[in-house]
């Protein structure tokens, strides 16, 4: 049957409770009957839903499917303050659990025909009147189109204990409404061939119930049973990584401010090199190797940029020229309590400066005291003493790589083997001439 449509008619039933949650963003969703969970595994992409639930009688489908829920290797690389708890439980329809109260939407996707007639009034009585959902989108074979289907001969599947025609499905719906106090618009997806539509109706057909005074109106009745039911048995759960966990929140901003204290050390090592060469370099640091600053007092932004570009050029003035000789005894005093600056040269990056001209930085942190605060005790993050600056270190390769060229320099050694590589140029001309 599936050919007959385009897309096929299973993916355009999915579809259209796609489209319904893209309009009306649930944030607690349960398919009933997710069997493999093929519907789930499309609703997981869309994170207004921060509950999403799948309950099937079939607990071995479920479980041979339900790992493809798991969150993907970019949600733990790059988390976002989206929250999603996804929950699979076995049990049947037709009982009550009172974890399944108070949702959003509930979908029953081709599931009702599965049920025999009393199980069919269970199943209204657990849905509309226990879990009173804010809406139930509920499809259902139309009878009425099965003559169009090539080489159909019955029903369309050997477990439907019935399939309704539209009146009969309008039926039930109406009843279902005055009895729970819902309202019902009948809609389908699998349209019959140009002419017959009027005629016989979708393949599919779909009721969209919506509760009566909407989501304030189930809440209201959330507290009607004395005793809770936990008749379902919870195969899976997973909590996806938010930013709202301050432990994943804590995690990336560290790696965020590693990662840009790292790139405006490389700028200011940059501009640094630019000014020894043309003779206007001044070193600040302490007696004893210490720490070279990004000082605060040096970074005054002109202008505010979202990109670091122009903005970090302004940062790397180098601290000595504005450090008043008061200020720099009080920081080499700082800096001789601080064992791993004696030890090792520093770079001391300012959060302010991180906070300025590192968006993510100040989005994930949202102000300059809480910044520090989340850094404070994290043990990849060195901050000065009185946390106002994260220390970056030199490697062991830069300072090598620095006293060489000073070395190479003081030794005139580049002055020479220039002189020797004119000489030589002037043999090989000589010779080719």
């Amino acid at each position: 049957m599936e050919p007959v449509f385009s897309p096929p008619l299973h993916r355009q039933r999915h579809q259209f409770v796609i489209d319904f949650v893209k309009r009306n963003k649930p944030k607690k969703v349960v398919d009933l009957g997710c069997s493999e969970c093929s519907l789930l595994k499309k609703l997981k992409f869309h994170r207004e839903i921060e509950l999403l639930v799948g309950v099937d009688i079939n607990g071995t489908k479920v479980k041979k499917k339900m790992h493809g829920l798991a969150p993907l290797s970019t949600d733990y690389l790059q988390p976002s303050y989206d929250q999603l708890r996804i929950e699979l439980y076995q049990g049947s329809v037709t009982q009550r659990d009172a974890r399944l109260k108070g949702f959003d939407l509930v979908t029953s996707i081709e599931l009702i025909e599965h049920l025999t007639v009393a199980d069919v009034e269970h199943f209204s009585e657990v849905v509309f009147g226990y879990m009173v959902p804010a809406t139930v989108i509920i499809s259902t074979p139309n009878s009425e189109f099965n003559p169009l289907l090539p080489g159909l001969a019955g029903f369309r599947h050997s477990d439907h204990k019935f399939e309704w025609t539209r009146a009969e499905f309008r039926s039930w719906a109406v009843k279902v409404c005055l009895e729970f106090g819902y309202e019902v618009e009948f809609t389908g997806v699998g349209q019959a061939p140009p002419g017959q539509q009027e005629t016989v109706g979708f393949c599919s057909q779909i009721g969209v119930f919506c509760r009566l005074g909407g989501r304030s109106g189930c809440n209201m009745l959330l507290g009607d049973d004395a005793e809770d039911v936990f008749s379902h048995t919870l195969l899976y759960s997973i909590n996806y990584p938010s930013l709202h966990d301050n432990n994943i929140l804590r995690r990336v901003l560290v790696s965020e401010v590693l990662y840009w204290a790292e790139k405006l050390k490389s700028r200011w090592m940059e501009e640094k090199a630019v000014e020894r060469n043309s003779g206007a370099y001044t070193l600040c640091q302490t007696e004893e190797g210490g720490e070279e600053c990004l000082s605060e007092q040096c970074m005054e932004l002109e202008e505010k940029q979202t990109a670091c570009g122009t903005e970090m050029r302004n940062l790397v003035e180098m601290c000595g020229k504005v450090m008043s000789e008061d200020q720099e005894e009080e920081d080499d005093e700082a800096l001789r309590r601080q064992d791993s600056c004696t030890l090792n040269r520093c770079v001391s990056v300012p959060l302010a400066v991180l906070w300025s001209c590192c968006p993510r930085v100040s989005t994930l942190s949202g102000s300059l005291s809480h910044l520090r605060h989340l850094l404070m005790d994290d043990p990849e993050v060195k901050l000065s003493q009185d946390g106002a600056a994260v220390l970056v270190n030199y490697q062991e390769q830069e300072l090598e790589e620095e006293e060489a060229h000073d070395d190479l320099e003081d030794s005139g050694y580049a002055e020479a083997r220039q002189s020797s590589h004119t000489a030589e140029q002037e043999e090989n001309w000589d010779t080719n001439i």
